[in-house]
């Protein structure tokens, strides 16, 4: 065991990402290997093209790696059928910064919650099934009675990314990579949507990753920081180190404005 005696859940071994081919050929992940424990929250910073979003979907199994390899809970991802695929996104599960791309706009929000009750494979009564439902959209102060027959383009912004946690709720998954959660919604629901996610974690374990261009928050919130430019990692380690004592010169340039991070956070 690591990390005062918590399991590594998630692991990568020099994981690398090509686009295209001959001179139009694009290397968005470089040689990328992590580390990530149960109950961490981990983040990856990055400027965009860092490379960081194409990182979480190859995590997610939305993309296929060109080479090197990643393993989960100890065994090596394998997405090579349905079945496979639907027993790893059971305990791998996102939250990406556009609800509104995330939802089929033609699914009310039952069929949202009722499709994730399905992929879990929870058996379970209409009457049960239903209750779920309700407590997933009271954990996140939405009521269910006013939305379940709604289509996600009739919520706002805020609402849609609060019924994603509903989904996470149900989900109850192990790993969640959260991509940029916060970007597209205002100050408040910024504010509401953390401490659900925060929330999940405590209660269940959750380890999160963040992808983030935000280093105040990921200084906030998280165990672990990675540094990530132009596919590669190029600095990692915990929170507190990496953001008061930056080593890679491109890391202390990303940085420039930690003390005024400082204030702006109150810490």
């Amino acid at each position: 065991m690591e990390m005062n005696d918590k399991k590594v859940i998630m692991q990568g071994d020099k994981l690398a990402k090509v686009f295209g081919h001959g001179s139009g050929k694009v290397t968005a992940v470089e040689e990328v290997s992590f580390k990530f424990f149960e109950g961490e929250i981990a983040s990856v910073i990055g400027e965009s093209g860092s490379g960081k979003t194409t990182l979480a979907k190859i995590l997610l199994g939305l993309l296929r790696p060109s080479s090197g390899n990643f393993s989960f809970r100890g065994k090596e991802v394998d997405m090579s059928s349905f079945k496979k695929r639907k027993a790893y996104w059971q305990d791998v599960q996102a939250i990406f910064q556009d609800p509104f791309s995330s939802f089929n706009q033609f699914y009310k929000v039952e069929k949202v919650l009722r499709d994730c009750l399905s992929l879990k494979g929870v058996k379970a009564s209409r009457d049960e099934n239903l209750g779920k439902m309700k407590e997933a959209c009271r954990f996140v102060n939405m009521d269910f009675d006013e939305l379940y027959n709604k289509y996600p383009f009739e919520l706002s912004g805020g609402q849609m990314q609060r019924l994603m946690i509903a989904r996470i709720f149900l989900l109850n998954p192990a790993f969640l990579i959260a991509d940029e959660p916060t970007t597209m919604i205002d100050a408040c629901s910024r504010s509401t949507v953390m401490d659900m996610l925060l929330k999940l974690k405590n209660d269940n374990n959750m380890a999160i990753l963040f992808i983030t261009h935000d280093i105040g928050l990921a200084y906030y919130i998280s165990d672990t920081i990675y540094i990530m430019q132009h596919g590669r990692i190029i600095e990692s380690g915990k929170a507190e180190s990496i953001i008061t004592g930056p080593r890679h010169p491109d890391t202390k340039k990303l940085l420039d404005d930690v003390p005024k991070l400082h204030e702006s956070w109150g810490l």
